[in-house]
């Protein structure tokens, strides 16, 4: 029963990214968002199972990047398509379904790349190489929930220039997804162990996340994965 586990984690994390989808397009894109974490922590916590259970199998891998393509592919997809439909400069074409809108759903064919690419790629056993697509969609997925808090808070208002904005909404749709692809090594964030000088980026990234997101919340969520790629610049992982 034990090697079967990993893997009914895995399928709680496709379910969470089905019932985001349905959110995203009854557009309820701010609950969307939270399936996304939910699923996040389900593709986490089927990891962790499978390395203490000692049960790591080809189906399961198979599974989890199937699960991912929903949960970190297609629904943030969905989420920015939605921003983007009901931005108010989105270029108009008269149809039932927004053309220019369908910008957005780059985000889950270059996630799908992405995830297939990693499956082969004997590099990225100990960090990888292009943007993470849970990274990815955590980055995404938090854009509504920042526009939400933007319009009730003065402080923050300046940011639905961002997420209201349909130009700088593709900008972002097509920046993210191309370093989905790109052979940019960032390390992971797994820790080795305790030890500071063995894990600095790690430690760093984790220090920052905590006081950004007590200062700004959600806002703090696209800052963490900016961090995350500055410091995998800084300190270089070697692709392995």
């Amino acid at each position: 029963m034990k090697k079967h586990i990993p893997n009914v984690i895995t399928t709680l994390n496709l379910f969470s990214g089905c019932i985001g989808i349905i959110l995203a397009v009854q557009n309820h894109s701010d609950y969307a968002a939270y399936f996304i974490v939910i699923a996040a922590m389900f593709d986490f916590m089927d990891g962790m199972a499978a390395r203490l259970l000692h049960v790591k199998s080809e189906i399961g891998r198979e599974l989890d990047s199937l699960a991912d393509v929903v949960s970190f592919g297609v629904l943030p997809g969905i989420i920015v398509y939605q921003l983007m439909v009901n931005s108010p400069n989105t270029p108009v074409a008269g149809s039932y379904v927004s053309i220019f809108s369908l910008i957005a759903f780059i985000i889950p064919v270059l996630s799908a790349v992405r995830l297939a690419k990693f499956n082969l790629d004997t590099r990225q056993s100990t960090s990888f190489i292009g943007l993470p697509v849970p990274a990815n969609a955590l980055f995404l997925g938090s854009l509504p929930l920042i526009q939400m808090q933007a319009r009730y808070s003065d402080s923050l208002s300046w940011l639905t220039a961002i997420t209201d904005n349909y130009y700088v909404l593709v900008f972002i749709a097509i920046g993210m997804s191309l370093l989905l692809v790109s052979e940019i090594p960032l390390f992971s964030l797994k820790f080795r162990n305790l030890k500071f000088s063995d894990n600095k980026p790690q430690f760093i990234l984790v220090a920052f996340a905590v006081i950004s997101f007590a200062v700004v919340t959600f806002t703090a969520v696209p800052l963490i994965i900016l961090a995350y790629i500055l410091l995998s610049l800084i300190f270089k992982p070697a692709a392995s």
